[in-house]
């Protein structure tokens, strides 16, 4: 199981901007290297990242080869209210990794 680390700030006042930090722990393979027979490394990747603000989807971000190990993800949102930022990470071989955070907005 992958570990997330989730920067959210616990209290906001209500239109206030806030930032959201994320980091997964992940090889993050692109399938392109070889081993050390020649034999080709399968790709594994995490392929999409979503976070949802009381249920409704306030960032998607699709992921690609290109992109490192323990991928961090950065962005911002307004906080319109008290509830759950929701994040899910997706990927191939049947990777999910499912991660919840609490903002009170005063």
């Amino acid at each position: 199981m992958a570990r997330a680390l989730i920067n959210v700030p616990a209290k906001a006042k209500k239109g206030e901007i806030i930032a959201i930090k994320t980091l997964i722990s992940h090889e993050m393979e692109t399938g392109y290297r070889h081993d050390n027979m020649g034999k080709q490394i399968p790709r594994d990747i995490i392929s999409l990242f979503v976070c949802t603000y009381n249920g409704q989807e306030i960032f998607r971000a699709e992921l690609f080869p290109a992109i490192a190990a323990n991928p961090f993800v950065s962005f911002f949102t307004v906080a319109t209210e008290s509830g759950t930022l929701e994040f899910t990470w997706t990927g191939d071989n049947g990777f999910s990794a499912t991660e919840t955070a609490s903002i009170t907005v005063e």
